[in-house]
């Protein structure tokens, strides 16, 4: 008797970014700068305010699509901060943005139907795709200082192009997309049966120049998916909470994959969530910027041509000239110099390593001591 799986879960690899990261957490001695998490503790005031549900006894069933309180909350937040009028009724609280995505491509995927991903690309939305039994189509960015060519979008789109996925601030490279850019990319899907997924996680993590979403194009309002999280501007990647945002209809349908993969988001912690939205974590952007200035300067110092990213907490530094794939690079580095990288691959796009500053700055000037030495080295 021969047993079989589903197809797609066959087919998709666990995450090469955690595996590297293993491997550098096994290696004895190594400094680690590969995990993209704020390494803040959740604010006290989030803490307490789960803590207080907690006592309140709010531990049995909360609504499937989230506490309603929640999800005015959030409606009133995006309309203040972001200039985004999404009703309650329109707002569906997730189990992180991973969830939120895989909801969001659920709801609009159909077996063969194809998803364009904009490289570097963090390599959960390539899976995600290929779980839903869709076609990831990638394209490259790197020789466009990380913006979308729109001629390279025109010939990416077929008959079968149901969505395209755009992340800004980008992980792995935290380019923000420009006006510019965005506005070619409206101009090419605004007359086109294509879903847009804004993932909109690191919005808040903006260090320098004008920022724009997708999300602003409201004219394709029934065509656009918003995915945002409370894991990176709130320190609170351990509490699985995101949200994602959608017109009425689809997020009718939305409300169907999340009540039957999850039946809802936990109860206690939904109040906590509530008192993040009013908190004041600047200090945490403030700290990243400094960060990212610090590691910048650095990198050029040894004569890398990085190009500074504007947001999240990442730089993708180019190591083509070193003549040796990223995986062969990010190892040697790791046995060599003792000092752990993620490999660019893992982002689809090769001849790159990326660094998280996430780290404090004792843990940043020592591994990047030890990149300078190892540098040295070949």
């Amino acid at each position: 008797m021969e047993l079989t799986l589903n197809r797609a879960a066959m087919q998709v690899e666990l995450s090469g970014i955690r595996r590297f990261t293993y491997l550098v957490r096994d290696t004895p001695g190594a400094c680690a700068l590969t995990i993209g998490e704020p390494d803040f503790n959740t604010p006290e005031e989030i803490k307490a305010a789960a803590k207080a549900a907690l006592d309140d006894n709010d531990t049995h069933y909360p609504p499937g699509n989230g506490y309603p309180y929640l999800l005015e909350a959030l409606s009133e937040y995006e309309a203040r901060e972001h200039d985004l009028h999404y009703s309650p009724d329109e707002i569906l609280v997730t189990v992180g943005a991973t969830h939120a995505l895989f909801i969001g491509l659920q709801t609009i995927c159909n077996p063969g139907d194809e998803v364009i991903i904009p490289t570097p690309a963090f390599g959960l939305y390539e899976a995600l795709v290929q779980l839903c039994a869709a076609t990831p189509v990638m394209l490259p960015t790197e020789n466009n200082r990380f913006q979308i060519d729109p001629e390279q979008l025109r010939a990416a789109i077929t008959d079968k192009t149901k969505a395209i996925v755009l992340t800004s601030p980008n992980n792995p490279t935290g380019c923000i997309y420009t006006k510019e850019t965005l506005d070619a990319v409206h101009d090419i899907l605004k007359d086109r049966p294509i879903f847009v997924l804004c993932d909109d996680v690191y919005r808040t993590l903006v260090y320098s120049g004008e920022y724009h979403s997708f999300s602003e194009y409201q004219d394709m309002r029934d065509r656009i998916i918003i995915i945002n999280s409370f894991s990176k501007p709130y320190a609170m990647t351990g509490w699985r909470l995101g949200w994602c945002m959608a017109d009425a209809p689809i997020r009718e349908r939305l409300q169907v994959f999340e009540q039957y993969s999850v039946t809802s988001v936990p109860s206690f912690v939904q109040r906590a969530c509530v008192t993040a939205l009013k908190s004041d974590t600047t200090y945490i952007r403030d700290a990243f910027k400094r960060r990212r200035d610090m590691v910048y300067r650095r990198l050029c110092d040894m004569g890398l041509d990085v190009q500074e990213p504007e947001g999240a907490f990442y730089m993708f530094i180019p190591i083509a000239r070193y003549g040796m794939d990223s995986v062969t690079f990010c190892e040697k580095m790791l046995a060599e110099g003792k000092v752990g990288l993620i490999p660019g691959v893992y982002f689809n796009t090769e001849g790159y390593m990326r660094l998280s500053y996430c780290y404090s700055d004792a843990d940043l000037t020592e591994g990047l001591d030890r990149i300078e030495r190892f540098l040295k080295t070949l």
